[in-house]
């Protein structure tokens, strides 16, 4: 009876101690809890616990039960006694003279109690870094010492040693949880901190969108009205009588021109392909018009330098096909022009034909994928010329953005590094690739590329409710009577755009702003041209407005949008949600000028004044 009371008893002790230690989720709470509760509960005279210093050679003494700040001393962790007690898993009963056992000053008339002394395992912290908790490179054990009161005949009892056993189990089990809490707390912590830089870092890379964004779109329109002057001026100046050397210097300023305006595309449209809002502008257009263009405008400068430039168009290939008709042009032009540049003499020869299915899959394009369908074909487009050629080796940085290869010819015969680069995206766009191949230095090169391409009637291509891309008729020169109304904020701009319709027999009135323009508008006008990007200018609500001042049908103006935005397809579908009849694109020539009003004349529009 005696021993089960016993037993009990030592029960009760255990519940009780394991709830004091493990109330609270603090390790310096949980260690000095264990001291007082042991003390209290087997009437200790002293308790102490060494901790292992941050080597791992030594003990040091951290927590005593009657001292409030014990002595930090250390023993060498190698000492028999410590060993001793670390290799058991029991309370093992130590001298009162040894070095861990010395925990307070002994008076010379007493005789001190018994000593044990026991083992708590402490968390393995190779997966954590708790504060000052050092970092081991194997289990770690702290040492526990118990002294019973000094001249007394007590001494450990089996059912106390036990006790102090469950003890450092239960001290452990704690330790190792205030352990797993601080370093879960610090996570924590680290990961709001990165939360909240996360949070700093998106709102300033929006921020720097949104200003890269506005500072384009300023750009885009202060860019394109200098360049609207040079080429529109050049464009009239061409149409009058011009001797052979002011022809070739006018020629020299708009061909300078227009290469400033590819730039400045280039440049526009590489910012938006890097950001992913270039979207392809859809829709059915001329297809052979589109090679024989690109042949009229390349074989001027190829005149120049003596080379000669041939075209051939596969019989198989449409007349007519479904894709980014401008996307495709600037690319062929990118194309082309590279051969043309760096050929000093000899031909250049393009060649277009349908790519045959068991011909798309290239092993030098590994990631594409061609899916051919009835709905769609691969146009496949070959330049070769007679050029500087390439080194195989530097075929490789051919499409990399301001990177150009053989620098001598490249300073030579200019450029930006800029054209090849923004065609790879535009092919990529459009479902195809390019690439080039050389067999070296003075051997010419053969640039080639695939892309994908609707068949109109079959493909879901969209369709813009005005103007459809028909060739123009330029046999149509003038258009007298025809009353013109120019709003545009910039007074170079309306002076330039007036000269262009006046130069064609238009009758024109300028305005500069969406006051005056609603105020002036009548139905006498015919057009309306509208600068729908001036900044601080609703271009499009200003077109809206004009549509609802005309009850009747008849006495509204056609509405063509100016503008120098290159999103083709947004502006487009803006226009068609205003109502505008037409876009024209910043900087205009005489010969898109004319162009634009053909097409509204010959699609019956609007009839020709008399």
């Amino acid at each position: 009876m005696g021993l089960i009371r016993t037993q009990e008893e030592t029960g009760r002790h255990v519940r009780m101690l394991t709830h004091e230690i493990r109330s609270t989720l603090d390790r310096h709470t949980i260690l000095k809890t264990t001291l007082v509760e042991l003390g209290r509960t087997l009437a200790l005279e002293e308790c102490a616990l060494w901790m292992p210093t941050r080597t791992g050679l030594e003990l040091q003494l951290s927590y005593t039960l009657r001292q409030q700040n014990p002595v930090e001393y250390t023993v060498p962790i190698h000492l028999p006694v410590i060993n001793q007690v670390f290799s058991s898993v029991r309370a093992v009963k130590i001298s009162h003279s040894s070095p861990v056992a010395r925990l307070r000053p002994l008076a010379v008339k007493y005789m001190p109690g018994e000593v044990v002394a026991i083992r708590v395992p402490l968390l393995h912290l190779s997966n954590f870094q708790i504060n000052d908790w050092p970092e081991f490179p194997t289990k770690p054990y702290a040492l526990m010492v118990l002294m019973l009161p000094s001249d007394s005949a007590r001494q450990w009892h089996d059912h106390e040693l036990e006790l102090v056993e469950v003890v450092a189990d239960q001290v452990a089990v704690a330790l190792s949880h205030a352990a797993i809490l601080e370093e879960s707390m610090r996570a924590r912590d680290l990961l709001m901190e990165q939360n909240v830089a996360l949070d700093h870092a998106r709102r300033e890379a929006e921020t720097a969108i949104r200003a890269r964004n506005d500072f384009l779109a300023v750009m885009n329109h202060e860019m394109r009205t200098p360049m609207h002057a040079m080429i529109a001026l050049s464009s009239l100046l061409q149409e009058t009588k011009l001797t052979p050397e002011q022809r070739l210097m006018v020629e020299t300023i708009l061909r300078s021109s227009n290469l400033l305006d590819t730039l400045i595309n280039d440049v526009l449209d590489l910012s938006r392909l890097e950001d992913g809002s270039l979207q392809l502008d859809v829709e059915t257009f001329n297809l052979h018009a589109v090679f024989k263009e690109v042949l009229n405008l390349i074989k001027p400068v190829a005149s120049v330098k003596k080379l000669m430039v041939t075209l051939n168009l596969a019989q198989e290939l449409p007349v007519y096909a479904v894709g980014d008709e401008k996307r495709l042009m600037q690319t062929m032009l990118n194309v082309v022009g590279n051969a043309v540049k760096f050929s000093k003499e000899g031909s250049i020869s393009i060649a277009a034909f349908v790519e045959k299915s068991e011909s798309l899959r290239d092993s030098r394009a590994p990631d594409f994928f061609p899916v051919p369908s009835d709905n769609h074909f691969y146009l496949r487009v070959q330049v070769k010329d007679s050029g500087s050629g390439i080194s195989p080796q530097d075929i490789p940085k051919i499409f990399t953005k301001f990177s150009q290869t053989q620098s001598l010819v490249t300073r030579n015969s200019g450029g930006s590094g800029l054209g090849l680069a923004i065609s790879k995206r535009f092919v990529n766009l459009m479902g195809g690739h390019i690439w080039l191949e050389s067999e070296g230095i003075g051997k010419g090169c053969t640039a080639t590329f695939v892309v994908k391409l609707g068949i109109p009637g079959l493909s879901n291509e969209s369709k813009f409710p005005f103007a459809p891309k028909v060739p123009a008729n330029h046999g149509q020169t003038d258009f007298p009577g025809l009353k013109a109304l120019v709003m545009d904020d910039s007074g170079v701009s309306r002076m330039v755009t007036e000269g262009l319709l006046v130069h064609l027999g238009c009758e024109v009135t300028t305005v500069s702003s969406s006051e005056e323009c609603l105020r002036v508008v009548s139905h006498e006008h015919h057009v309306v041209f509208l600068d729908v990007c001036a900044p601080g200018i609703d271009g499009y609500e200003l077109a809206a407005n004009i549509r609802e001042k005309f009850t009747r049908q008849l006495e509204k103006p056609l509405i063509i949008a100016l503008t120098g935005d290159t999103t083709d397809k947004v502006t487009k579908e803006n226009c068609a949600r205003f109502g505008i009849n037409g876009v024209l694109m910043k900087p205009v020539s005489v010969d898109k000028m004319r162009s634009t009003l053909s097409e509204l004349w010959t699609n019956g529009f609007y009839t020709r004044p008399s």
